[in-house]
């Protein structure tokens, strides 16, 4: 049987496109799993098209980097079963975290899934060596954001030796800074920047079947408490002194966070979808939506996925998913539902987006689905919004120094030392 019959004319458009150190680019839920082990089949001498199986000839060992997620939910080994490809050569499926176990490896395929390799950090420099050893390809939804977010794959593809070389010939740092800032808006010779990335870009252009209804349900919150904290810089939780711009922030979302209005928001949408997932971000968020739901509705199955627990989807007529966005905006997917509330919005556009593709998968039966995003009209709220808005990833220190000119206060236990 041709695999024809598993991947669509998009999918296999894709697969004529791809090349060794491309980055394969489609929406969460196109299928790009299957699309890169296609690919992997028949540089491997796998035949698409033909009517009976081709066994490969001499395949490389394929080596898998993903989430921790994926890793454990064993998503790539039920994805390889068509192609047969564990029966003919050794694959070993492993999460980012562990990258460097591999750094040494040579002469195998690599499958980077998720895009990890932004920056300058451990993870970067690992992946730069390994695709240098190796035949690779890369998977993302959202490959980069800027030109910096691509240094590490323009070096994997011998564009540039090293980060230094690219940062001479295309960064332009903004003047009269403490530090060195990129200026983003002034790169140099851009067209050979977007000649590259034209080069390494290929997409899979699946027409879905779905359509994204986002909605923003708009709450109050207590403005006094708000301001208190604004004014004073008081963490009243703690009952010391604010001392940095992060507890600033947590503390300003806190108090928007619990406003009763928010939960009552929560109820008045589940009360028309009665299967639902909700994102959230924080510990205290948890408790609150728990105290919503476990025990207060007969028949009513609620479950989580967090650091704490890693509890499956429910079953049933009616039930609450509780997912932490660190813990579980990718990696998995559910096609039971067609609702997903963000009890608060998270600061990364990337994060929201992978959040929002949990329920968006081909095999899904719903054609509209609701993304019901909680916010309110608060400073904090707002800013927060408006950094997703333009792809961008929210900075607490410069939203505190745009509300405050006075100095953080001095913590109170140095000034005991004092």
């Amino acid at each position: 049987m041709p695999f024809t019959n598993i991947l669509s004319k998009a999918q296999l458009d894709a697969i004529d496109e791809m090349h060794n150190g491309c980055i394969l680019c489609g929406d969460v839920g196109s299928g790009k799993s299957r699309v890169s082990l296609a690919y992997y089949y028949i540089q491997n001498g796998g035949d698409l098209y033909s009517e009976k199986y081709t066994w490969m000839v001499n395949p490389r060992p394929l080596y898998i980097i993903t989430t921790a997620h994926k890793r454990d939910l064993n998503e790539w080994e039920g994805e390889m079963i068509p192609f047969l490809i564990a029966n003919q050569t050794q694959v070993i499926v492993d999460s980012w975290n562990n990258i460097q176990k591999y750094k040494n490896v040579i002469g195998a395929f690599f499958i980077f899934d998720e895009q990890r390799v932004v920056g300058r950090g451990k993870w970067a420099k690992t992946f730069v060596r390994i695709a240098r050893r190796n035949k690779w390809i890369l998977l993302s939804a959202t490959p980069g954001d800027t030109w910096m977010d691509y240094i590490p794959v323009f070096m994997a593809n011998n564009f540039y030796m090293t980060r230094s070389d690219f940062i001479q010939e295309h960064v332009t740092y903004k003047p009269f800074q403490k530090f060195p800032v990129v200026d983003h808006n002034r790169y140099r010779n851009q067209g050979k920047l977007i000649r590259y990335r034209r080069q390494i870009l290929v997409d899979i252009d699946e027409a879905k079947h779905t359509t994204q209804h986002h909605e923003d349900v708009f709450v109050n919150y207590d403005i006094p408490k708000y301001k208190d904290i604004i004014r004073k810089r008081w963490n009243p939780w703690s009952e010391e002194p604010i001392e940095n711009s992060s507890e600033y922030c947590q503390c300003l979302r806190k108090i928007v966070n619990t406003s009763d209005s928010r939960q009552v928001a929560v109820l008045e949408i589940f009360e028309q979808h009665p299967k639902v997932i909700i994102f959230y971000n924080y510990d205290y968020e948890l408790e609150i939506l728990k105290e919503l739901f476990v025990g207060k509705y007969q028949g009513i199955k609620v479950a989580e996925w967090n650091g704490h627990k890693h509890e499956p989807v429910p079953d049933g007529g009616s039930w609450v998913y509780l997912v932490q966005y660190t813990a579980g905006a990718e990696g998995w997917n559910c096609i039971t539902t067609d609702t997903i509330i963000f009890y608060s919005l998270n600061y990364s556009y990337k994060t929201m987006k992978q959040a929002s593709g949990r329920i968006d998968r081909r095999n899904t039966p719903f054609t509209d689905l609701y993304y019901y995003h909680i916010r309110s009209r608060s400073g904090i709220d707002l800013a927060i919004n408006k950094c997703l808005v333009e792809k961008k990833q929210f900075n607490e220190k410069r939203f505190a120094e745009k509300t405050t000119t006075v100095r953080w206060a001095i913590p109170m236990k140095k000034l005991e030392q004092k």
